[in-house]
C-alpha cells in the first residue's frame, strides 16, 4: 500500500535493497513502518550492482569478512522465502567465485589468503593454473592460479530490491513516494520526532537513515556522515556460447554470468553525483573482463550503466544507533558490499528497533568510530 501517513513507529529513509530490508525486518517484528522513497535515482547503487556475494574474495578486515560470510549465508533461506511470499526469484546462485592471479606476487598473496581463511574455518581452495583451465574452460589463459571460494556466489540485485519491497508491503509497510528533507528532533537533538517532507511531516519514534550515497544530504542530522559517492561503471555483453557460466574476479574487475548475459565491472571513481558512463571507464572494464574470459574481447557491450556506491573512509558501513539522538539509526555506507550485507543489515536494524540489541558487535560500524 502507498498512501499518505501522518504518524508511525518507524520511518525508513531510502528504498534500495538496504532500506527495503530494514523496513521489512522491522515490520516482521510487529512494528508499524513507513518507507520513504521518492523513486529510484538512475544512479542508485542497488539496481546498478552486479549482485556478487563475494564475502571471501575482496580483501577485507576480519570484522567485514565475518559480517559478509554471515550476510551471504542468510540468502540460503531468504531466497526461497521471498519466492514463496512474493513470487520473485532473486536469482540466488551459489556457484563459487574464483579470484585469479596473473602474476607471482598476486599468487603469493592469494595463497596466503587461502591459508588464513581455511584457518578461520571457511571453505577456500587454491587452484593451480591447470585446475583453473579445467574448471573454467576458456578462462584466464596464462594465469598463475586462483583463490576459489566455493560458497560465494551472486543474486540479482534488482530482483532482490523488488522482492524485499513487495514483501515489506505484504507485512504492512506503508510506501511513501516522497523525499525526506530533514530529520525532526526535540530537546537539542535529544530524540527523534519524525521527518519533514516537502508537503508536510510524519511523526515517528524511530528514523532509519538508509539512503546510500544520498544519506549525508538529509537535513537535521546531529553529525556529518562520512559517506561519499564512488561511481562504479558496468557493462553487459552476450555470455560466450559454449562457455559454462561462472564468476571470475581479478584486480577489482570481474565478469559474471546472469542468464544469457556477461556482466562486467567495475570502476571505483570519485566523480561526485555524476552517474554517467565514460568511454575510458567502459574500455577499462571490458579489457579487464576479456583478460578473465578472452571470448569477450570480440563482444561489443550491449548496454552500459553506472551506480554511485556509498563509501566511508575506512571501507566499513555505518550501522547502528546514533550515540546522542534517541531513535536515530543508521544503515548506510556499505560501499561495494551493499547487496552482500543487505539482508543481514535488515535483521540487525530490525532487532535493534524491536529489542534495543542485536547479536552482532557493532562497534567497528559505529557512526562515531
Amino acid at each position: 500500500m502507498s498512501h499518505k501517513v501522518s504518524s508511525c513507529e518507524v520511518i525508513v529513509v531510502g528504498g534500495g535493497a538496504i532500506g527495503a530490508a530494514c523496513a521489512r525486518a522491522a515490520a516482521l517484528r510487529g512494528l508499524q513502518v513507513a518507507l520513504c522513497e521518492p523513486g529510484p535515482d538512475r544512479a542508485a547503487a542497488s539496481p546498478a550492482s552486479a549482485g556478487m556475494l563475494a564475502s571471501q574474495i575482496e580483501p577485507a578486515d576480519d570484522s567485514i569478512r565475518g559480517l559478509g560470510v554471515r550476510g551471504r549465508d542468510l540468502y540460503e533461506t531468504l531466497a526461497p522465502a521471498l519466492r514463496e511470499t512474493t513470487g520473485v526469484d532473486i536469482g540466488f546462485w551459489r556457484a563459487g567465485i574464483a579470484s585469479v592471479a596473473f602474476d607471482d606476487a598476486t599468487a603469493d598473496q592469494l595463497r596466503d589468503a587461502v591459508a588464513q581463511q581455511r584457518q578461520a574455518g571457511l571453505r577456500c581452495d587454491w587452484l593451480e593454473a591447470r585446475d583453473v583451465t579445467e574448471r573454467f574452460p576458456g578462462a584466464a589463459p596464462g594465469c598463475r592460479g586462483a583463490l576459489y571460494a566455493p560458497e560465494d556466489g551472486a543474486i540479482d540485485p534488482a530482483a532482490l530490491t523488488r522482492a524485499l519491497l513487495a514483501d515489506a508491503q505484504r507485512v504492512g509497510v506503508t510506501l511513501v513516494p516522497k523525499r525526506v528533507l530533514r530529520v525532526a528532533t526535540a530537546e537539542n537533538h535529544g530524540r527523534v520526532t519524525g521527518v519533514t517532507l516537502a508537503d508536510g511531516t510524519i511523526s515517528a519514534e524511530h528514523v532509519v537513515i538508509a539512503a546510500g550515497a544520498w544519506s549525508p544530504g538529509i537535513g537535521g542530522l546531529p553529525r556529518p556522515l562520512p559517506v561519499e559517492p564512488v561511481r562504479g561503471q558496468m557493462a553487459a555483453a552476450p555470455w560466450p556460447s559454449g562457455t559454462p557460466p561462472a564468476i571470475l574476479y581479478a584486480d577489482h574487475g570481474y565478469v559474471l554470468a546472469r542468464g544469457a548475459e556477461a556482466l562486467m565491472g567495475s570502476t571505483m571513481e570519485h566523480a561526485g553525483f555524476d552517474g554517467r558512463v565514460t568511454d575510458a571507464g567502459i574500455a577499462q572494464i571490458v579489457s579487464g573482463a576479456a583478460r578473465l574470459l578472452p571470448a569477450l574481447a570480440t563482444m561489443r557491450p550491449t548496454r552500459t550503466w553506472a551506480g554511485l556506491r556509498p563509501v566511508t573512509p575506512d571501507g566499513r558501513p555505518i550501522v547502528g544507533a546514533d550515540p546522542e539522538t534517541r531513535g536515530l539509526w543508521f544503515a548506510t555506507g556499505h560501499g561495494r558490499n551493499g547487496i552482500l550485507l543487505a539482508a543481514l543489515t535488515g535483521e540487525i536494524i530490525g532487532d535493534l528497533l524491536a529489542h534495543g540489541e542485536c547479536d552482532v558487535d557493532l562497534s567497528p560500524f559505529a557512526v562515531a568510530r
